[in-house]
């Protein structure tokens, strides 16, 4: 089992000085190498969960375990997509995407030749060489999203990375996200606000109530791969998701 969740809350205290629930016992198992969307309403502790598994905080109750060991702090085991996109501004294009293979200790020429594969996939080769500065948002979204997908991590998790993107670039990455997952055999988790886009990714996905966030339903998604979005069952599926998430958002 690569995570382990296990009676998980979370309280923090707002800027009043008043303690918030955000997340209330939250029991769930991510095998390895499956790929997992995690959706709700607005505020109901996606991303709080999602930075719980990276380490970048620590359970108020309960505990989290990878691969059998607490986490308690991140991990280059596990790569970290955020919102918004966290490029190094003195770095070029390659060398952003580059980054973390060259810490590793990867060879360099083999490094920009895949970086290269994966930059000419998303449209972006002819900016290989231009600096963050120079690059359009949705372009700066899609450089920190390969430069996570090109490393050798077994994890990753994602806080909504295509949420800013036009349809067009957000369906080339999610084909792209799909086919390097297959390949690679990694485990990925996912935090979406998109049914369409949760019912084409995953294997399962965990539907969150409003805050504090509980687990309403874990529904597996057993669609063929390639998914084909024009499909009556693709339809169905996000129907019952959408259905779910209506009712999480009932007062």
């Amino acid at each position: 089992m690569t995570f382990e969740i296990e009676n998980v809350s979370k309280k923090f205290m707002s800027s009043e000085h008043e303690e918030v629930d955000a997340l209330e016992d939250i029991n769930l198992t991510i095998e390895s190498n499956k790929f997992v969307c995690f959706i709700g309403p607005s505020g109901c502790g996606k991303t709080t969960l999602l930075r719980l598994m990276e380490g970048f905080e620590t359970p108020s109750e309960g505990t989290i375990k990878d691969n059998g060991e607490v986490v308690l702090e991140p991990s280059r085991n596990r790569g970290f997509i955020f919102q918004d996109y966290s490029l190094f501004p003195w770095l070029n294009v390659i060398d952003n995407v580059t980054f973390g293979l060259m810490i590793a200790g990867k060879p360099e020429e083999e490094n920009k030749e895949r970086a290269l594969k994966y930059l000419k996939a998303v449209g972006l080769e002819d900016f290989a060489y231009s600096y963050p500065h120079e690059l359009s948002g949705g372009m700066k979204q899609r450089v920190a999203i390969i430069r996570s997908i090109i490393n050798d991590c077994d994890t990753l998790l994602m806080d909504e990375p295509f949420s800013a993107l036009d349809v067009q670039t957000k369906k080339g990455l999610q084909k792209l996200l799909v086919d390097n997952w297959r390949k690679h055999n990694r485990t990925i988790v996912f935090v979406t606000h998109d049914v369409d886009e949760a019912v084409y990714l995953a294997d399962e996905i965990v539907v969150f109530s409003r805050r504090p966030g509980k687990i309403k339903k874990i529904i597996k998604n057993d669609l063929p791969r390639p998914r084909d979005r024009e499909t009556h069952e693709f339809h169905d599926l996000v129907f019952e998701v959408t259905n779910y998430i209506d009712e999480s958002e009932e007062i």
